[in-house]
């Protein structure tokens, strides 16, 4: 009976060719509209690393002294000074531990044939890799020596290896970073591609960096820092020593906790140093705080999708609900014009629920037309939200998930307009139109 009602609907849609475009081109912008907002959305809010997201967390440490306060509704700043940094890196309290800076340099490989081209770089400890899932093309993370010695070791990101030396594997050859000659010890393929979760200081949207340092290098060569730093007390900052003890928040602290039990003794290892710092004559508070946020409740805090993004999407349906309106008068009409031949069949024996749901399918029929036009629509205006703004060409398309819920809410929010002009006609009267044949 479904492929009849699919049939008649077919031929239904064929004798009113001009109502019927009319009908789908409106489904199609409608949808078209809402999957663009709605994929954007549907991107920026997805969890970014859900094999791990519950495992991660971000440190918080509140050090600032009574009266001075912070902007976050916590009053917890977003990033670590490098004393608080190098000490819980130095203590290993966690299962794994990433410290991590933006930094850059002028990268070449020392000759005439490579031209430099400033870059931004990540320095960071050799578990940075273990802990975000990054996934080693050739070689791997530098030696835990290099962690500790400050050893000139760089892991690349896999278009960067393959700008600057072709197919073939990189490790072990150099590259110039600055002045300095770095070893290659791993190309890696990258770590992030919608959100850098992992820093959202300068836009979570950002290009991730395509080069990796160790750590211990930020004191060796006095790395500068090209993300955010922020201040709380007057210090006099003479020279770059002195930007390492001050307290300044500058940067990012992430660690890998297995369950809750790891995540408590993490909890109270961050107590106890506290209280070690409060005897040195810092985190003065009476009562200090500290946060361990794991990766969703980070983008959260951090406000990565904001409200105009939802305020954005809610206005896409309710533009949807307007084309659905005008489809509404439309099949209203159109189904009513057919009333006759529907007393006809109702005379011959066919009953309400069969007439209902021929009209439901062939609505249904017109939402599936729509929502397939309209995923056309949507490409082309996601294509055009990456030609326009850079920082959203990985955010502006549509993954799988949203490819397949075009067409389903096309066809629900059709059914849902065409309830009305079904149930009318399905109460047509059948005498009435029998005297009038």
């Amino acid at each position: 009976m479904f492929w009849h009602y699919i049939d008649l609907s077919w031929r239904s849609l064929k004798r009113t060719p001009m109502v019927s475009t009319l009908m789908v081109l409106a489904i199609a912008i409608g949808i078209g509209v809402t999957m663009t907002t709605l994929s954007v959305y549907h991107m920026m809010s997805a969890d970014p690393i859900p094999a791990k997201s519950k495992q991660l967390f971000a440190v918080q440490l509140q050090s600032m002294d009574d009266g001075d306060g912070w902007w976050t509704s916590d009053d917890l700043p977003y990033q670590l000074s490098f004393p608080d940094a190098e000490n819980l890196y130095q203590d290993r309290a966690a299962k794994a531990q990433a410290p991590m800076l933006r930094t850059g340099f002028a990268v070449h490989l020392g000759d005439a044939r490579t031209k430099p081209q400033l870059m931004g770089a990540r320095a960071t400890s050799r578990d940075f890799f273990s802990m975000f899932n990054a996934q080693f093309v050739h070689g791997g993370a530098w030696r835990e020596q290099a962690d500790k010695d400050a050893m000139k070791q760089v892991v690349i990101e896999r278009s960067l290896s393959e700008e600057l030396y072709g197919q073939q594997s990189p490790v072990g050859k150099t590259l110039y970073l600055d002045n300095h000659v770095f070893e290659v010890v791993g190309v890696v393929a990258p770590v992030t591609r919608h959100i850098k979760f992992y820093d959202l200081n300068n836009g979570a949207f950002r290009k991730p960096e395509r080069i990796f340092v160790p750590f211990s290098l930020i004191r060796e060569l006095e790395l500068p820092s090209w993300g955010n730093s922020n201040g709380w007390k007057r210090e006099e900052i003479k020279s770059y020593q002195d930007k390492l003890n001050s307290e300044i928040y500058w940067l990012q602290y992430w660690v890998e906790l297995d369950n809750d039990e790891q995540k408590q003794q993490y909890s109270d290892y961050l107590r106890n140093y506290i209280d070690q710092q409060k005897q040195l004559g810092r985190f003065t508070r009476e009562h200090p705080k500290f946060s361990l946020r794991d990766v969703n409740q980070w983008m959260t805090y951090n406000k990565v999708v904001s409200e105009d993004n939802k305020i954005l999407v809610l206005l896409s349906f309710m533009f949807l609900a307007v084309c659905l309106a005008n489809i509404l008068g439309l099949l209203l009409a159109k189904f009513m014009r057919r009333a006759p031949e529907v007393g006809v069949r109702r005379a011959l024996g066919a009953s309400k629920t069969q007439v209902f749901m021929q009209h439901l399918v062939e609505v249904a029929l017109l939402g599936s037309l729509g929502g397939v036009l309209g995923i056309f629509l949507a490409q082309l205006s996601l294509w055009g939200v990456r030609e326009s703004y850079s920082a959203y060409s990985d955010l502006a398309t549509m993954d799988g998930f949203m490819l397949i819920s075009a067409p389903v809410i096309a066809i629900i929010a059709c059914v849902v307009a065409g309830l009305l002009p079904a149930w009318q006609v399905c109460r047509t009267n059948p005498a009435y139109y029998l005297k009038t044949q």
